[in-house]
């Protein structure tokens, strides 16, 4: 009997329980209990999230010094952290050999010189053998010419005039002789002198490899990395110092191929860095790789951004972050979107007098992403619509606003 009349008083609750939730239906059987929604105004956005990547942060230029010549390590005059200028000496090496060679190398060239002052001296005698060779032979071509024309006049032995042009014969090849040896004796004097610009050239070479003795910055920036101590004997090409220069620091990251299209040089970038929580570096891309990794299809990008103070060093982590262009559209979340008469729809929220009732509006839809849709056209800006209902709308039904709901006046 007990369990009888419990199952009664069950079902009778459960009666007016479907009766309060019916529309048009009060609890008392009077007014109709309206059905509540969630209302907000449309708003302009965009779909399009921001690319995050991670690199490391990158000295804008780098640079070893190495040694140019071999020899023992006198001085270093600067240790890891040492700002530095370009051009300024850092060591030096020991010159003793190379003096040596230096002094050698412009000894030949002294004793050169002292050969193509000679040989100059030559030619010009030579010279002078030639003048006199043709003064010579001037006068015995003009005797010739006069005894022979005092030879045809019998005034003097035919024998006599031959004489006279045989000498003249004779001076003339005596000055070609003579023209010969200064011919002879200025290519001489050119081969004395090639010799001199020839041993002036390994002076040169002496003197400039002297001047490799002297460590030199090779730009301008702080000391990396040292990699050799006084005393150590280095080799042509050993390492000896890395000079980083961190007035802007470059950070290189992987870039799918498939957001390629999204970026381009003198894209501007926002970079957080793990050692420097809170605050955000503004950076530019200044560079995109021409070919992408062949496994993994990712193109290595470059942004540098500013370091005046020279607060960010090299190897720090570093979380860049793409701005996208966006494209700004009405978005609304996918539950505001609804199946009437076989096509989506958004219910639009109109006052009439003192009652809320909804209108279907009929949409085209874009992009979807994390629960938002693009609403590409039938609603606008500012218009209020239902964001969520509990149960299916009708085209001009009355509804009231849930507390959490936002409309125009």
């Amino acid at each position: 009997m007990g369990r009888t009349c419990v199952t009664g008083l069950l079902w009778v609750l459960l009666q007016l329980d479907w009766t309060w939730a019916q529309p048009g239906v009060g609890a008392q059987g009077g007014e109709a209990r309206l059905l509540s929604v969630d209302v907000a105004t449309a708003q302009r956005g965009s779909l399009k999230a921001n690319l995050r990547y991670t690199g490391t942060t990158q000295p804008l230029r780098q640079a070893t010094l190495r040694t140019r010549t071999e020899g023992l390590l006198l001085e270093l005059r600067v240790d890891v952290g040492d700002p530095v200028r370009e051009g300024q000496v850092l060591g030096q090496l020991d010159p003793t050999l190379l003096q040596s060679a230096l002094l050698q190398a412009q000894a030949q060239v002294a004793a050169q010189e002292s050969q193509v002052a000679q040989a100059q001296a030559q030619l010009s005698q030579a010279r002078t053998q030639v003048e006199q060779a043709r003064g010579n032979l001037f006068q015995q071509e003009a005797d010739a010419e006069r005894l022979g024309q005092l030879a045809q006049e019998g005034a003097v032995p035919a024998q006599q005039a031959e004489q006279a042009r045989t000498a003249a014969r004779t001076a003339a090849q005596a000055l070609r002789s003579a023209e010969e040896q200064v011919r002879a004796q200025e290519q001489a004097v050119i081969a004395a002198q090639r010799q001199v610009e020839a041993q002036g050239s390994l002076v040169a070479q002496a003197q400039e490899r002297l001047s490799y003795t002297q460590l030199l910055a090779p730009l301008s920036g702080v000391v990396l990395s040292r990699q050799a101590d006084p005393g150590t004997f280095l080799n042509s090409g050993a390492d000896v110092l890395t000079v980083a220069d961190f007035s802007q620091v470059r950070v290189e990251f992987p870039l799918s191929e498939l957001e390629l299209g999204q970026v381009q040089v003198g894209q501007a970038v926002q970079i957080e860095l793990d050692a420097f929580p809170g605050q955000s570096f503004s950076g530019q891309i200044t560079r995109i790789a021409p070919a992408a990794d062949p496994q993994a299809r990712l193109i290595p990008i470059e942004v540098v951004i500013p370091n005046p103070d020279g607060r960010i060093g090299s190897g720090l982590l570093a979380r860049v972050q793409l701005a996208l262009p966006e494209n700004q559209r009405v978005i609304v979340p996918e539950s505001a979107i609804q199946q009437y008469q076989g096509s989506a729809a958004v219910f639009g929220v109109e006052r009439q007098g003192e009652s809320v009732r909804v209108v279907a509006r009929p949409v085209q839809l874009g992009e979807r992403r994390d629960g938002q849709v693009e609403v590409l056209s039938g609603l606008e800006v500012g218009d209020p619509f239902v964001v969520r209902s509990s149960t299916p709308l009708q085209d001009g039904q009355e509804v009231q606003l849930s507390v959490i709901s936002t409309m125009p006046d």
